[in-house]
């Protein structure tokens, strides 16, 4: 007896799907198979842009990577952040976070669109880089500030007379600024910018007079002699800038430090294995002698850590700039 049409069609499709059902699922498409958004969250020519920029360069020598910067700042950081909390979890848009986005701010504001913690997927901290305190030549010179005892004799002898940018409210550069207002009882009016590169065009404009800014972002102005440095504010001295004292040697302050840092980090829920390869090939770059040996000149000390390392840090940065924020009184303004 001959089988009917639909007899043979039935089997010819049962031994398809046997066939099929033995075979190994085919495979996703590899990581990257497009182009990696990473967010900065301040304005072009600050720390965390120069940051993002030499992690990105190098990994663009890499088959198939291709990674866009993308400036979004605003508000300390937090609509950057918050527009990295809000995407996909799939490794194609990322942030490079920062203390103040993931250990000050939620401190500093009182209502965050994002939780720092919950809402990111740590992958691992790029830099540590010290603060430096920052004046116009001009201003320095014309009241003859030539050390940090000098500066503070100004300010106390003219409260509310000093302009001190910072490259957004919550920023370790604000934060900085506040902590050493506390502990030299002076008074200097905190302006706000939207990332260290535009509040550097102001104070070597002679704008505003004081910034403890990012020491990589600062490098250059000081070399060439358009800002004053007086003193780092990190527990030792930088060996980028020798002979600058810390502020803690030169005002005699043991207490005072207030150092920076900045990561790379997702979106809750990217996947394991996607973290775990972004992260090894950030710390590739990092690794590179060209790379090393260039964010060192600039003040910056690469890092490179795992992602668990980096969420204790995180989480172990928040409780310190709680304690900070307290101390100095600071407030979004």
């Amino acid at each position: 007896m001959q089988p009917t049409r639909r007899r043979v069609v039935a089997l010819l499709l049962s031994a398809s799907l046997g066939a099929l059902a033995g075979q190994p699922a085919l495979a996703a498409d590899p990581y990257p198979a497009k182009p990696i958004r990473l967010v900065v969250p301040f304005a072009a020519g600050g720390t965390t842009d120069i940051l993002a920029r030499a992690v990105a360069a190098e990994l663009a020598k890499l088959p198939g990577w291709n990674v866009v910067v993308d400036n979004k700042p605003g508000a300390g950081g937090n609509i950057g952040a918050d527009i990295v909390a809000k995407a996909a979890p799939d490794g194609y848009t990322l942030l490079m976070g920062t203390v103040g986005t993931h250990g000050i701010n939620q401190s500093l504001y009182g209502k965050l669109p994002f939780d720092p913690i919950k809402d990111f997927a740590p992958i691992t901290e790029v830099a540590a880089v010290p603060n430096v305190l920052v004046l116009n030549p001009a201003f320095a010179q014309q009241n003859k500030i030539d050390s940090v005892k000098d500066l503070i004799a100004y300010a106390r002898a003219n409260p509310g007379k000093i302009n001190m940018a910072s490259s957004g409210n919550g920023t370790s550069i604000h934060l900085a600024g506040e902590l050493f207002k506390t502990q030299t009882r002076t008074f200097m009016v905190h302006f706000p910018y939207k990332g260290s590169g535009p509040a550097l065009t102001d104070l070597a404009g002679g704008t505003v007079q004081v910034m403890f800014d990012n020491l990589p972002s600062s490098m250059a102005l000081i070399k060439s002699g358009k800002l004053k440095a007086l003193a780092v504010t990190s527990a030792k001295p930088s060996p980028a800038l020798p002979g600058v004292p810390t502020i803690a040697q030169a005002a005699g302050l043991p207490q005072y430090e207030a150092s920076s840092w900045f990561g790379m980090l997702a979106p809750a829920g990217t996947p394991p294995d996607i973290i775990h390869r972004i992260q090894q090939e950030v710390a590739k770059a990092l690794g590179a002698p060209a790379v090393r040996e260039r964010l060192q000149a600039q003040g910056a000390e690469p890092v490179g850590n795992t992602p668990e390392q980096f969420a204790a840090f995180i989480r172990a940065e928040t409780t310190k700039w709680a304690r900070v924020v307290k101390d100095s009184g600071a407030k979004v303004d």
